[in-house]
Order: structure tokens, then sequence, then C-alpha cells
């Protein structure tokens, strides 16, 4: 395993560790409200992100925007095969994290710097709830 360009710390975080491409939002995220889940493409119009797919991505979003509904979509789309990788976020709720633990996807909450900072769309990362850490592998050509 090489050394990583850059750690972010996160503060707290569920899952087994994982790598792939990051994809890094400057808005908050709602799989009920924000994504087709038949595809896994942002669909929400004016989203900064639509068009997007969050199949096998790490997914770094500032803050989780939802409730009750929210959760149950997690599980959904992974069952449909169209999951991220991981979630990152800046700020989530209850409901998402009981939602990512259930569907069985990695996810995290606070970090030690805002990967919209450091990160962009197209880095490989590698997430490791088990040390609360992000790493940049490599950039994005």
């Amino acid at each position: 395993m090489s050394a990583p360009l850059l750690t972010i710390r996160v503060e707290r975080a569920f899952g087994p560790a994982v790598e792939g491409e990051a994809v890094v939002s400057a808005e908050g995220f709602s799989p009920r409200y924000d994504l087709d889940r038949w595809t896994g493409l942002i669909t929400k119009p004016g989203h900064r992100l639509e068009g997007t797919s969050i199949k096998d991505k790490v997914c770094f979003f500032p803050t989780a925007k939802g409730g009750i509904a929210a959760g149950w979509a997690f599980h959904d789309i992974k069952a449909k095969g169209i999951s991220p990788m991981a979630y990152v976020f800046g700020v989530t709720n209850p409901v998402m994290v009981q939602g990512a633990v259930l569907a069985g996807v990695p996810i995290t909450e606070g970090w030690s710097e805002d990967p919209q900072r450091v990160l962009k769309t197209g880095d490989w990362v590698r997430v490791d709830p088990g040390r609360k850490v992000v790493e940049l592998l490599r950039r994005a050509p």
C-alpha cells in the first residue's frame, strides 16, 4: 500500500475500508429527492452534480438532506446495484447513518479538512472507517 498524498481525519465512521473514485459536492444530498433511484444519477434540476452518477463512487457531501424516507433509500439503491462505495458527510443525521448501516455502505461524518478545498471529483481515495481517515491515493488526470 503506497503512502497517501493527503489524509483527512473523520470524527465518526462505520463500515469496511473501501477505495474508489471521488465525487465531491458543494451541496447536500438526499437519496430521495436528488437521485434517480433507478439509474444512480443525480437528477435534481439545478444541483451542481446534475447528471453525475454516484454508482461505485466515494461521495463527499457537506450535509445530509432528508428524513425518515432517506434512510430506506440507501438500502433501495444498494439492492439495485447503484450505490456508492461510501458516503463521506460533513454533517449527517441518525436516519442516514441507520440507512447506510442497514445497506452495508461505509459512512463517515465530520472532517478535519473540507474535501472541497483539497479534493476534486475523479481523485482516487480510500475511506478507512476503522482508522477514521479518508486518504487521497492519486489525483485525477
